[in-house]
């Protein structure tokens, strides 16, 4: 597929906007690398996907007794993890965060981060599993004007693809509703300091 096709495409998909730890490395895409490569995005889409549906069930009322204790038990659970995390990855061992828009197409980051225009290997780090980065073969789509380029993803096996797209919605979804809850609790609070 040509690159303009791919920028379109990445053009025409939702995608995450933030601040990201990153890294581009140059890379050498042996066939059971790729292979390998599509198994472990596959298992941390995957974990970063159970962690997503646990923090939303964990916003839900419930007044059972045994699923308030499930959820304090479940509350401390991730606290362990995130400490685990911490200390697998200290933030002094993680690359520089910086501002990115991803999807399951390619990625827009800094210029200054390539190390090639061959092929590449973006390492990403979300905040939620920071031990696991996403490791996504690579290769430079084009320079933007502002300082960016864009990159994009290749030889990414469909299942990877959907737990990008995946990624991608539920981060879109609580943007927005956090946006909703920020946007009600002034409005309420604007209530009460005018009455």
């Amino acid at each position: 597929m040509h690159t303009d096709e791919k920028w379109q495409q990445f053009n025409e998909r939702m995608a995450f906007e933030g601040g990201m730890h990153v890294a581009v490395d140059a890379f050498d895409a042996a066939p059971d690398a790729i292979a390998r490569y599509n198994e472990r995005n596959l298992h941390i889409l995957r974990t970063l996907a159970s962690l997503d549906e646990r923090r939303s069930e964990n916003g839900m009322d419930v007044d059972d007794p045994i699923m308030l204790e499930l959820q304090r038990m479940d509350s401390k659970i991730n606290v362990l993890l995130d400490i685990v995390d911490r200390l697998l990855v200290p933030v002094s061992m993680l690359p520089a965060r910086h501002p990115v828009r991803f999807n399951a197409a390619g990625i827009v980051l800094p210029e200054s981060l390539l190390v090639s225009d061959q092929s590449l290997l973006v390492r990403l780090h979300v905040d939620t599993c920071r031990a696991l980065p996403l490791e996504l073969p690579s290769r430079l789509g084009r320079k933007l004007n502002d300082g960016h380029a864009f990159v994009y993803f290749c030889d990414v096996n469909e299942l990877v693809e959907d737990g990008l797209e995946r990624f991608v919605f539920c981060h879109h979804r609580r943007k927005v509703a956090e946006a909703r809850l920020t946007a009600a609790t002034e409005s309420v609070s604007g209530g009460k300091n005018r009455a």
